[in-house]
């Protein structure tokens, strides 16, 4: 056999060699990746629900005229996305989208030289909430299904619509909120039926009209039921 017939057979047998020690190594890290990956989507869910708002009147002192201005916002309903991710009972976050529109009035009783209604027909607007929270899953005890509590803060848009917005401009307040409920497992583990009762906390909106500001803070209870979607 010749000096290169022996150099390629050695070649061959080192590179047998090394592929036949690397491989196990390749096939145990892609495996441990995968799990890994799987046991982070195992800890997350996709929840929409729907929800009725209620949010408490408000009264004031404006700015402008230094009359008092009563503002009261119609009750509604609206939508609620939430994505969340649960590393152990005690342990979990969560993103929330919601949605709603309704109308605010501003009205004004006090001098009969100013209009009753500040603003006819109120303030046509969506308010769009994103908020972050911390998620808990307390022990069930006498119920099947799991509780939760949650609390967190974020912002809250106020976006008069172009035909009732009056053609006023968006307005941000910032946002807190807490929700207590329950869910429950349907048929498998990757789907359930979520109810819960929320309440934000924020300053009532004025559009940043100096006539509408009174300064109040205000709140919006918002029960709500829906689905999820487990991964």
């Amino acid at each position: 056999m010749s000096n290169v017939s022996r150099l390629l057979l050695a070649r061959s047998f080192v590179l047998c060699l090394f592929a036949s020690l690397v491989a196990p190594a390749v096939h145990a890290q892609a495996t441990t990746g995968n799990s890994t990956l799987d046991r982070h989507l195992s800890r997350l869910d996709l929840g929409i629900s729907g929800f009725g708002a209620i949010t408490k009147s408000v009264s004031g002192i404006n700015e402008r005229d230094h009359l008092k201005v009563d503002q009261n916002a119609s009750t509604t309903v609206g939508a609620l996305v939430t994505i969340r991710y649960t590393k152990s009972p005690w342990l979990g976050g969560e993103f929330n989208y919601g949605y709603a529109r309704y109308t605010e009035n501003f009205t004004n009783a006090t001098n009969a030289s100013i209009p009753n209604q500040y603003i006819t027909g109120g303030v046509q607007t969506n308010a769009n909430e994103y908020s972050l929270g911390y998620v808990a899953h307390p022990p069930r005890l006498l119920l099947s299904a799991h509780p939760f509590i949650a609390v967190g803060a974020g912002s809250t848009a106020f976006r008069p619509t172009t035909g009732g917005g009056q053609k006023l401009p968006e307005q941000a307040r910032m946002t807190y909120y807490y929700a207590v409920g329950a869910e429950q497992n349907v048929f498998n583990d990757h789907f359930g039926l979520r109810i819960q009762l929320r309440q934000t906390f924020f300053k009532a909106p004025d559009f940043q009209a100096n006539y509408l500001r009174i300064q109040q803070q205000t709140w919006t209870i918002e029960p709500a039921a829906g689905f999820f979607l487990r991964f």
